[in-house]
């Protein structure tokens, strides 16, 4: 189990200054505060869970709920304001890049959050799949946490409950350890396939969760 009072060990280094814990409120609320700062500098992100309860989602409770068209309805919703994402990223010249490790068979979950990520990127967010064997020299233990990094200054270990509910952060600003997380990330994202030809060669032809079109 992790302990939020000892920092984590950032692949290929030893471990940082200590961290300051976050509750989620708290996490949510610096996160928006540091990401309206950055301009001209890009931001990173590592998702490596497979399964996530997804908090103030319409399309997730729908999902919950069994109805699949509902949820992929009110994904398209997003759209514009997507868009509208990608536009305020080209104007502060700051881009969020994502990776994300997906696992064979798909987990329900993360088969909703494949259209989910597939919308982000016909909108223009840049994102990557990699499967679990690129990570896996990291992994001899334990599974690798997920990592976000904003504009190379801030990085946060994002916490989950066991059943996956957000449950805040980890804040690190320890230069030399987000640096080599900053290249971790980057250099996983190099290998990665495009999420859009990923979703188009695996998921088009399942209609929902567990279900081959005949």
């Amino acid at each position: 189990m992790f302990d939020p009072r000892a920092p984590f060990v950032v692949p290929g280094r030893g471990v940082p200054a200590q961290g300051e814990k976050l509750v989620r409120e708290a996490y949510k609320r610096d996160f928006r505060q540091r990401d309206a700062q950055i301009r001209d500098r890009d931001s990173w992100k590592f998702e490596r869970r497979q399964h996530f309860e997804e908090q103030d989602s319409p399309s997730r409770d729908a999902f919950r709920r069994g109805d699949w068209d509902e949820a992929l309805r009110l994904l398209e919703e997003r759209r514009d304001d997507l868009l509208a994402l990608t536009r305020e990223d080209e104007r502060r010249g700051s881009f969020f890049h994502r990776v994300r490790v997906v696992e064979t068979p798909l987990t329900p979950y993360m088969q909703w959050e494949l259209h989910s990520l597939r919308l982000r990127a016909e909108c223009g967010e840049r994102i990557r799949v990699i499967g679990v064997e690129k990570v896996a020299a990291s992994e001899k233990t334990d599974p690798l946490p997920e990592v976000v990094i904003l504009g190379g200054r801030t990085l946060y270990y994002v916490l989950y409950t066991a059943t996956g509910v957000p449950n805040g952060a980890i804040r690190y600003t320890d230069p030399g350890f987000i640096e080599d997380w900053e290249k971790y990330i980057e250099d996983l994202y190099g290998v990665g396939e495009d999420v859009i030809s990923y979703f188009d060669r695996e998921l088009t032809y399942l209609h929902s969760p567990g279900t081959k079109l005949e």
